[in-house]
């Protein structure tokens, strides 16, 4: 499975953005993730170009909790997209680099009032509302601060996504968002549209991760609509926005077939024009928040192989120089993923092995998977780590977080640098009654 600019190169190696990965790996180290720029803005111009056709009053809106760091807020702002943070940490980083804030969606299902504050003062474009507390804090800033704040409110649907259990949100038993079958929704937004600081904007829902079909979201935007026809009928409240999440799968594996993004605009406008339509209501402005599916298959994580240890009978172990503190996501998800040895990329993948990582754990990253005959020394290439796996990152066993480069036409950027092993300290505090003479 290839994908974005990857190919095969002349010497057999695997290629991403015009970059060998064996050269790759030689001059930066590894573990090194590998980020693709020409598949990252195909996937955001696919995204807009799918919706301005078929919905032209939208905002695409990025889920940096994908993957995030200035340089990726740049490239974002280029492609003219919005971005959604979801802690301070989110939205330092995006100011950092200059992210226009009135481009810019506050989630988190517990903002500190710091955060809130840090979002008031930026004046981002909307803060989403997540719960009955966060509205008390806000609506006494913006009273303190005679500001006025534009606000969306999450929902949960009662939605069960057909997905792993623990990346669902859209249900009922979620600590996410306001409920919507037992009436706390519309009792608490009612409240707030009366409120003089806070402009209701509309909702927001997001059902879940990735989602390989697109029923949960066919399902969702009915309840949605439902719920801004009973707002109108109730108040008369009519929404002008309405924010339907992300969730969109990709491809881990070969035989995943997730929903082209034209596709799933298809889906996404027709049931929402359905449904409209049928409640007579006007359109709102359409917003939604890819994460995955656009960073998640544009990403590649190389690894140096080490140890390979043969258990006859049983199964080959193939020991890589990181792990669970590079990719957790096997280990929370149970996440598959597909691996070829980068420097063979050209030869049979014709034996069956299990990857570990090398953590005082048995940190099994990838099992069964089908590669060429590895050994020490040989580079590991493990496909779609774009979504999650950097965002993820520990300093588990005081392992160091890897570098992130960037490739386009040939050329390789660091745009996060690897953690050294004076970083890893550089916070520690010595007790001066426990500090060694030297």
């Amino acid at each position: 499975m290839l994908l974005g600019t990857q190919r095969i190169n002349a010497q057999g190696h695997l290629e991403i953005g015009g970059c060998d990965t064996v050269a790759l790996a030689r001059e930066f180290g590894t573990p090194l993730y590998v980020m693709d720029e020409a598949l990252l803005r195909a996937n955001c111009r696919a995204y807009k170009r799918a919706f301005a056709d078929r919905y032209p009053e939208n905002d695409i809106i990025y889920a940096g909790k994908a993957f995030l760091c200035t340089a990726m807020c740049a490239l974002l702002a280029e492609e003219e997209m919005c971005l959604d943070v979801a802690s301070a940490g989110e939205l330092h980083t995006a100011l950092m680099a200059g992210f226009p804030p009135e481009r810019i969606f506050m989630h988190g299902n517990n903002k500190s009032r710091a955060e809130l504050e840090m979002a008031l003062d930026a004046r981002v474009h909307r803060i989403i509302v997540d719960n009955e507390l966060e509205l008390e804090m806000l609506i006494a800033l913006a009273k303190e601060r005679d500001q006025q704040v534009d606000v969306l409110f999450r929902i949960t649907p009662g939605i069960d996504p057909h997905t792993h259990a623990r990346i669902r949100t859209g249900q009922v038993d979620t600590k996410f968002g306001f409920e919507v079958p037992n009436g706390q929704a519309a009792r608490v937004i009612e409240r707030a549209i009366a409120h003089p600081n806070l402009n209701v904007r509309g909702i927001h829902f997001h059902v879940g991760s990735q989602l390989l079909d697109l029923e949960a979201h066919r399902q969702a935007i009915e309840i949605a609509v439902e719920l801004l026809a009973q707002f109108r009928e109730d108040i008369g409240y009519v929404a002008e926005e309405l924010d339907i999440g992300g969730g969109l799968g990709i491809r881990y594996l070969s035989s995943h077939e997730p929903p082209s993004i034209a596709s799933y605009a298809d889906v996404v406008v027709g049931t929402l024009d359905r449904c409209l339509k049928e409640h007579n209501l006007p359109r709102p402005r359409l917003l939604q928040e890819p994460g995955r599916s656009i960073v998640g298959e544009a990403g590649t994580t190389l690894y140096t192989i080490g140890p390979v240890k043969e258990i006859p009978g049983v199964r080959t172990y193939v020991v890589v120089d990181g792990g669970l503190s590079d990719n957790p996501r096997p280990a929370l998800y149970d996440a598959v993923y597909e691996v070829l040895v980068a420097n063979k990329a050209n030869q049979p993948a014709d034996l069956t092995v299990t990857v570990a990582g090398k953590h005082c754990e048995t940190d099994t990253l990838f099992q069964d998977v089908r590669v060429a005959r590895p050994e020490p020394g040989d580079i590991l290439a493990v496909q779609s780590t774009g979504a999650y796996n950097y965002a993820m990152a520990s300093n588990y066993n005081r392992f160091t977080h890897p570098m992130v480069v960037l490739v386009h036409n040939g050329q390789a950027d660091v745009i996060v640098e690897r953690q050294t092993l004076e970083d890893l300290v550089r916070h520690d505090v010595m007790p001066a009654r426990l500090a060694r003479p030297k």
